[in-house]
C-alpha cells in the first residue's frame, strides 16, 4: 500500500473522476482509456515542468484515484546498501521510513508529488485528453462502420462537389465518388437516399481521424440487398440470389433459385401485384429490372437470361464457356437489345460469352432448310456432344464464335 507525504496531501478533486465518467458515458468510450490518458499525460507534464532538476527518477508511475480525484506521482527506487545514484537509489533505513515492511533489493515507491501539481498537471494534459477522446471516438465509428460494409444503410445529402457527393451517415461522414454515381440520377440537399457500403478505410496519418467511409449508388450489391430487404423469401434464404449483372440506373438481371421445389422464386421477388419488385424499382429511379431463373443446365441458364427474348435454341461449348444462340426473326433486336444491353447482361450475368442469331441467319450458316429449324418459341434446344470445342464448332460447318468484349464480373 503507498503513502504519502502529510504536507503532499491534496484535497478530493471528485470533479474531474465525475466529468471523466460522464463524458465517457455520451461518447460511449471506455472510463479506463480516459483515466489512463490522464495519467499519462500528468507523468508528461511532471517530467516537463522537472526538466531543469537533476535527480529526476528513471522510473515513475502516477495515479488517479477513480473515486476522489486524487492525484500522486511516484518515484519508484532500488533498495540498495549504498545509495550510488540518488535519482534512482534508497537505502533500506530511509525506506522502512515509507513503509515497515520493505526488504533489501525490493523496490520503493516514493511520493514525490509537488504543491499544486493537479492543477499545473490538467493544463498540461487538457490537450492529451482531447487527442485521446477522439481517438477512441474515431475507433469506435470504424468499428461500427467496418461491420456494415456490403450492406445498405440510409444516408442524407450533405453537399456535392467535384469529389462526389458527400452524405450523412449519423456517426460520420460518407462519400459517393463520381464512378460510383447511378447515371442520371441528381443528388440534392437533404435528399435521403440508401446507398450500399464499399469499403472503410482509416485516413490521414492522426489515429484521431475520422474513417473514410465509401458508398455507391451503382453497385449491383445495392440491389441486391434491397431484394433482402423487400423479399422475405430471400431473408430466410429459401430463395437465393445466385448472380446479378447491372448497367446502374438503365437495367439490372438478376438469377434466384429456390431451395424449396413449392416455392417460384421470380414469383416470391416480384410479389403480389409486383408490389415488391415495384418497391426496387422505386428506390433505383424506375430502373428495370429483369429476375431470372437460375439453372445449373448452363443451356437453361442462357436462354433464361435472354428474357424477354425467345430462344429456339442453344449450341454450347463448354470447354470454352462460349455458346451460340439462335432465335426467331422477329425476336433478333429483342434479344441483343439497344446497343447490345441486352446480350451483355446476359453474357455478365451467366458468365458466358453468347452469340445470337436469327433463325434465318442460323439456317443459311448451317445450310439447313427453314423447315427443319424450330418455327415457334416454344422452348429451346440444346446441343452439348457435338461440338465441344470452337474448333469443332467450325469443322462442323458452324462459323466461329464472335468474341464479345465483357467486363469483370462484379462482386456481390
Amino acid at each position: 500500500m503507498r503513502t504519502t507525504k502529510t504536507n503532499q496531501q491534496q484535497k478530493g478533486h471528485k470533479e474531474i473522476v465525475d466529468a471523466v465518467k460522464a463524458l465517457a458515458s455520451e461518447k460511449g468510450i471506455d472510463q479506463d482509456i480516459l483515466f489512463n490518458a490522464i495519467e499519462e499525460a500528468m507523468k508528461a507534464a511532471y517530467k516537463k515542468n522537472s526538466a531543469r532538476e537533476e535527480n529526476i527518477p528513471a522510473s515513475l508511475t502516477v495515479t488517479l484515484d477513480r473515486t476522489t480525484g486524487d492525484a500522486h506521482v511516484f518515484a519508484r527506487k532500488s533498495i540498495v546498501e549504498e545509495v550510488e545514484d540518488e535519482a534512482n537509489q534508497i537505502t533500506l533505513e530511509d525506506a522502512l521510513n515509507i513503509r515497515k515492511d520493505y526488504r533489501m533489493g525490493d523496490i520503493a515507491e516514493i511520493d514525490v508529488t509537488p504543491t499544486g501539481f493537479l492543477r499545473t498537471a490538467a493544463q498540461t494534459a487538457k490537450q492529451v485528453i482531447v487527442q485521446r477522446i477522439r481517438e477512441a471516438e474515431a475507433g469506435k465509428i470504424y468499428d461500427i462502420y467496418s461491420e456494415k460494409e456490403n450492406e445498405i444503410v440510409t444516408a442524407i445529402v450533405q453537399r456535392v462537389d467535384n469529389k462526389g457527393v458527400f452524405v450523412d451517415l449519423g456517426r460520420t461522414e460518407g462519400i459517393i465518388e463520381p464512378s460510383d454515381y447511378m447515371p442520371g440520377e441528381e443528388y440534392h440537399s437533404d435528399d435521403h437516399i440508401k446507398v450500399y457500403v464499399l469499403s472503410v478505410n482509416r485516413t490521414g496519418r492522426e489515429v484521431s481521424s475520422s474513417p473514410q467511409v465509401r458508398v455507391s449508388r451503382a453497385h449491383p450489391g445495392l440491389v441486391k440487398r434491397l431484394f433482402e430487404m423487400e423479399v422475405p423469401e430471400i431473408a430466410s434464404g429459401v430463395v437465393q440470389i445466385r448472380s446479378i449483372a447491372r448497367e446502374a440506373g438503365s437495367r439490372t438481371k438478376m438469377a434466384v433459385h429456390s431451395t424449396e421445389p413449392s416455392i417460384d422464386p421470380v414469383g416470391a421477388c416480384v410479389g403480389p401485384r409486383g408490389n415488391r419488385v415495384e418497391k426496387v424499382v422505386e428506390e433505383l429511379k424506375n430502373e428495370k429490372i429483369d429476375i431470372i431463373k437460375w439453372s445449373e443446365d448452363p443451356a437453361e441458364f442462357i436462354a433464361n437470361a435472354l428474357n424477354p427474348a425467345h430462344v429456339l435454341s442453344v449450341f454450347v461449348a463448354d470447354s470454352e464457356k462460349a455458346c451460340r444462340v439462335v432465335v426467331p426473326d422477329n425476336q433478333l433486336s429483342l434479344a441483343i437489345g439497344k446497343e447490345g444491353q441486352n446480350a451483355r447482361l446476359a453474357a455478365k450475368l451467366t458468365g458466358w460469352r453468347i452469340d445470337i442469331k436469327s433463325q434465318s441467319q442460323a439456317a443459311e450458316m448451317f445450310d439447313l432448310p427453314m423447315e427443319d429449324l424450330p418455327e415457334e418459341p416454344l422452348g429451346y434446344q440444346a446441343f452439348y456432344e457435338e461440338p465441344s470445342s470452337l474448333e469443332e464448332m467450325a469443322e462442323s460447318g458452324l462459323p466461329e464464335l464472335r468474341d464479345l468484349q465483357l467486363e469483370d464480373d462484379d462482386t456481390l
